[in-house]
């Protein structure tokens, strides 16, 4: 697909032959963006104030966020060419500093006060600081380097949310720290101690205490350790380093998995508008010199999803980067997510630090995984299994561990984590009214009134091999007690056979919706006795097959303004009325993919047999899976 609203430079099949991206598609695409803000600054550059909802913070936080997040970038772009870039680049962001931190400007920026959104800002600022010092921190007038320690210093001793949050003050005080100023070690290595509690093994922090799994652990639990390191100097860190490279090289061994043929991200979790920044760890892996990927495939990776969000509208015909996933899709983002949020993605630039002789830069692309041959990959810490098919080049993300909630305590059901499974090529119906409904991507046990039962925390069981699987204990009005589901998941090919033994009391409908698709017409819908499925007019298709357990009625849930890949969506679901009570096995064939599906022919020519342990499944090529349950 083309960009027609972006210059860029030639394509080069010869070095890209996958993308035909080089460095310079990222130098350009990094000038587009950074010249776009221009006519939203405030006068002296202090804030830029962008069209589109604000957050919960207030417009003065917002013009702070503008400014900070896209002095990332610009840092990136001016350190990456020693400086050889437009001198109104360094102007406006040394102007900007200048008036932010003088409270008599008119564009001042707000104190760093406990848990503000300032903190996170601040962190942006310390790194752009740190790796443009040459060209911005040492031209600075003294007394305006000192309003911007004066500034910094609101960090020490204050209180972040006990997430990720500790890190803005762990790389905040050590740029206090590198040009001299007070700041607290207590601060920074309480900080750094209190990630140790976080991190579950294989490369995997949780964001916080909880099963809290998702791109944070890429793009900010291993960003900001290793971009701290990068500011202490050498020797500086105390040994942590060497483990911080450690974990981030076992994270990356199965990163690429998550990325499909076309470049995209699996669409899972929050935060999802940060887009290019799911790219930030690659980088991080050869910035560090800890990556197991090659260079080729670094560069392919990055390269992938940066022109997969290019060819599809972000950013837009105005250089910005709307609140969405391609364009503005408000569902897709959070309260605290403004106009200049999506800014986070200058974090998928952090390969433009690298020299342009560097080997990611200048060996030759390699194929994603899901391009070589059709993949699987268990991840037991978040409880997920992966699996791509090289023909479609989809990847499906299977959920059975990651929920977003504390390990105790009340819970909450999200579209971004609450689903059973997420994909390359679809998203979750994220809409109030559709997340109400909760059709696709769960299993529910409904009430007369239509109420579904909700996936609020996640119990993982299993993740192994090609097996995973997990229980949730529904809840209903007017019922005592919790009704268990126990879900077993087994892929193969763009098939996942998902097995669900369940309590329900007697007259409630079970229910279990499969991926939504999202297209700009609505899609094709077609359902008979026991399956349903539904079709973009490009000819991706989601289906759902009963294998056992079901009743003949399935039927389709539509949407529109819902879903993140499309205006109108649909789910093809089904169901099992009025249960007679007491426990039951629920078998589902479900299917995402772009081959034409016939599930009449694929209902008949599998094998299904459940029995008192779980459920043997047969396909016609022979393959079978056993599900315990």
């Amino acid at each position: 697909m083309p960009a027609p609203h972006l210059s860029l430079p030639p394509i080069d099949h010869a070095l890209s032959p996958l993308t035909g991206w080089t460095r310079a598609h990222w130098e350009a695409l990094a000038d587009r963006q950074l010249e776009a803000l221009v006519p939203f600054a405030t006068p002296g550059f202090a804030q830029y104030r962008l069209p589109g909802r604000a957050s919960w913070s207030g417009v003065v936080s917002d013009g702070l966020e503008g400014f900070a997040r896209s002095f990332l970038l610009a840092a990136f772009r001016i350190a990456g060419a020693g400086g050889e870039v437009d001198p109104r680049l360094v102007e406006r962001y040394t102007l900007g500093l200048t008036a932010g931190t003088d409270r008599g400007s008119g564009e001042a920026w707000p104190p760093l006060t406990d848990r503000s959104q300032q903190m996170v800002e601040a962190a942006s600022l310390a790194i752009g600081l740190h790796e443009t010092r040459p060209w911005i921190w040492d031209t600075l007038d003294t007394r305006v380097q000192e309003r911007v320690v004066d500034w910094f210093s609101g960090f020490l001793g204050a209180k972040t949310w006990d997430n990720n949050w500790r890190l803005f003050q762990v790389v905040s005080e050590q740029f206090l720290a590198s040009v001299g100023a007070p700041y607290s070690k207590a601060d920074i290595e309480g900080g750094l101690d209190r990630i140790e509690d976080w991190y579950q093994g294989d490369g995997w922090y949780s964001d916080g205490d909880g099963r809290n799994y998702d791109y944070y652990n890429g793009w900010a639990m291993h960003l900001y350790p290793l971009l701290w390191a990068r500011m202490t100097g050498p020797g500086g860190d105390g040994g942590r380093a060497a483990v911080y490279r450690e974990r981030l090289a076992r994270f990356l061994a199965t990163y690429p998995h998550f990325f499909g043929g076309d470049g995209a991200p699996v669409h899972q979790g929050r935060s999802l508008t940060y887009r290019f920044a799911a790219a930030a760890p690659v980088w991080m892996g050869a910035l560090a010199h800890c990556t197991p990927l090659a260079p080729g495939l670094t560069r392919r990776l990055a390269s992938g999803t940066a022109r997969h969000f290019v060819e599809r509208g972000a950013p837009d015909e105005r250089g910005l980067l709307p609140l969405g996933w391609y364009g503005t899709f408000l569902p897709t983002t959070q309260a605290y997510s403004g106009p200049a949020s999506p800014y986070w993605a200058s974090k998928g630039f952090l390969g433009l630090l690298l020299p342009a002789d560097h080997p990611v830069w200048t060996e030759r692309e390699l194929p994603l995984p899901v391009e070589e041959s059709d993949q699987y990959a268990a991840l037991p810490v978040p409880g997920w299994l992966l699996h791509g098919t090289r023909h479609d080049g989809i990847v499906r993300l299977v959920n059975h561990g990651s929920d977003h909630n504390p390990l105790q305590g009340p819970a909450q059901d999200d579209p971004h984590y609450a689903k059973f499974a997420y994909s390359t090529a679809t998203a979750p119906e994220t809409a109030p009214r559709a997340w109400e409904r909760t059709v696709d991507g769960h299993l529910a046990l409904v009430t007369a009134d239509g109420t579904p039962s909700r996936r609020l925390r996640i119990h993982p069981l299993r993740c192994a091999g090609r097996v995973a699987s997990s229980r949730y204990d529904a809840e209903l009005p007017g019922h005592d007690g919790t009704f268990p589901v126990v879900t077993t998941s087994a892929p193969h090919g763009p098939w996942e056979i998902r097995a669900h033994r369940l309590r329900a009391p007697a007259g409630t409908t079970v229910r279990e919706g499969g991926y939504a698709v999202a297209d700009r017409t609505p899609p094709h819908a077609a359902h008979g006795p026991g399956w349903a499925l539904t079709r973009t007019t490009a000819g991706l298709t989601s289906a759902v097959v009963a294998l056992h357990g079901w009743g003949e009625e399935p039927g389709i849930a539509r949407e529109t303004a819902a879903n993140a890949y499309g205006p109108h969506s649909a789910t093809p679901f089904l169901t099992r009325p009025q249960h007679p009570g007491g426990p039951s096995v629920h078998v589902t064939l479900v299917a995402l993919t772009r081959d034409t599906v016939d599930p009449r022919a694929l209902r008949e020519s599998l094998t299904c047999a459940v029995e008192d342990e779980g459920v043997r499944v047969r396909f016609p090529d022979g393959t079978e899976l056993e599900l315990q349950l």
